[in-house]
């Protein structure tokens, strides 16, 4: 039907790959005229790592036609700091939208802030650390998409 668009509310838990419904995708809007999916971020349920990071899943293959690479939003409470890591396949950009934060890749550390990219090699560890008055958040982009078995913790 020409113009139409579905929307379907509710991301359930992001580490279980589901296949959608036909074009349709949890959390997006899916316009079929022009193929285009546009992902809710509020739609989008925020679960807690490991270190107590809050991740919210934005595009992904398991809420999305992307197959090669994610996009999640990930927030640092004041004083908090995500765990030494690193991923042996996937690629990794931070981007951050607010706050500021000390990122650590591999033995090189710098102060960091709004509107700025952070090229993350695949295997090399990395870490970021909040340092400051308000909510460190930042995007992250993976290629190939982030999977949770691809995540090896160093410290």
């Amino acid at each position: 039907m020409k113009g139409r668009s579905q929307t379907l509310t509710g991301l359930s838990d992001p580490t279980v790959a589901r296949k959608p419904a036909g074009n349709a995708c949890p959390a997006s809007v899916f316009c079929e005229e022009i193929g285009m999916e546009v992902v809710a971020r509020d739609l989008c349920r925020p679960f807690t790592t490991e270190d107590g990071s809050e991740i919210r899943e934005l595009l992904a293959h398991r809420n999305s036609a992307i197959r090669n690479q994610s996009l999640a939003e990930a927030t640092l409470r004041v004083g908090q700091s995500t765990r030494t890591h690193y991923h042996p396949k996937a690629e990794e950009i931070y981007y951050i939208l607010r706050g500021e934060g000390r990122m650590k890749i591999g033995e090189e550390e710098r102060r960091v802030g709004p509107g700025d990219a952070i090229a993350i090699p695949a295997g090399t560890p990395h870490q970021i650390c909040h340092q400051g008055q308000e909510e460190l958040v930042f995007l992250c982009c993976c290629a190939p998409g982030y999977e949770p078995h691809d995540v090896v913790f160093t410290g």
